[in-house]
């Protein structure tokens, strides 16, 4: 895969789960959701990223659930396989696994729980890049990790390792979004930034990025796909009046965990996605009726 396919809008896809003791992966509606997401225009998948419940799903689940979605892209966009693990040995275990699965990239988050320095996560993404040979993403979320990946090793890593071609920032900080461009703008090699907060993709364009991982494409795919569409076709205004639509989600996020309230949204559109798993599921009343309003707003304005 050619650093230049990376770009656009990239769904964290969902992970659809039934309404069961244990509630399992359904894969059913799972293909349901990835032929929605290609259909809508978006130009990638990343399955089990942290609006696919990455962290509450088991090794062998991350694997049917890549072979589900691999299966049914069928090709048709990249597919991005978030690999990252909290050890060093069960991030090279996943992604090697994988890249045998057939996963055209890997983004890989950084370790969580225990802090790690600027050294012992250049060391981490070394060794993993060393045991694969597909493009790794690296994954920066310092509010859900504990763990920030500081914009100068973001440029080292991308000027050491032949396959590290790229960062996501979901850091919520759009000076470290910039830093991270800026940086890796200066590498005599090309380097795909993307913006992980689905309120800065199009400064991440704006500024040199190569698109977004949006959460909320998962409910609105075709507007959030045309963020970048029209800003690639020269549409500033368009992609701008896109960018504002996904934003009114912002305000029903009080309610609950992000990746609940997402998913919450996209069943109350009639998708057959249950809710996330225990005990991360929880939306007051309050909250449902907020996100019924978001969505009849943004219905009525024609956004899908």
């Amino acid at each position: 895969m050619k650093t230049s396919k990376i770009k656009g809008i990239i769904p964290p896809i969902i992970t659809p789960m039934n309404d069961d003791a244990e509630q399992t992966v359904n894969h059913e509606e799972l293909r349901r959701q990835v032929e929605r997401q290609i259909e809508s225009g978006v130009h990638g998948l990343f399955p089990f990223g942290t609006n696919g419940e990455a962290y509450a799903l088991s090794m062998k689940e991350k694997e049917e659930i890549l072979e589900t979605v691999i299966d049914q892209v069928k090709g048709r966009v990249p597919v991005y396989a978030g690999s990252g693990c909290i050890t060093t040995a069960d991030t090279i275990r996943m992604s090697r696994r994988a890249q045998a699965l057939g996963a055209d990239a890997l983004s890989i988050i950084t370790p969580s729980f225990a802090l790690a320095s600027q050294k012992e996560l250049y060391d981490h993404y070394v060794a993993v890049a060393k045991a694969v040979d597909i493009p790794i993403i690296l994954y920066n979320i310092p509010p859900r990790t504990g763990n920030k990946l500081l914009p100068e090793t973001v440029q080292a890593l991308c000027r050491d390792v032949d396959v590290i071609v790229g960062a996501k920032d979901s850091s919520g900080d759009i000076e470290n979004l910039k830093a991270y461009i800026r940086l890796t703008r200066e590498l005599n090699k090309e380097v795909a930034i993307l913006a992980g907060n689905d309120g800065s993709i199009l400064t991440c364009l704006k500024e040199g990025g190569a698109g977004g991982i949006a959460g909320r494409a998962n409910i609105w795919p075709v507007t959030a796909a045309s963020i970048y569409d029209r800003f690639i076709a020269g549409d500033i205004e368009g992609a701008q009046k896109a960018q504002d639509a996904v934003a009114i989600l912002q305000q029903t996020f009080k309610y609950g965990n992000p990746n609940t309230i997402i998913k919450t949204a996209v069943a109350l559109l009639g998708y057959n996605v249950g809710k996330c798993r225990a005990p991360f599921n929880y939306v007051p009343e309050e909250g449902i009726e907020a996100l019924k309003n978001v969505l009849a707003e943004n219905t009525a304005k024609g956004i899908k």
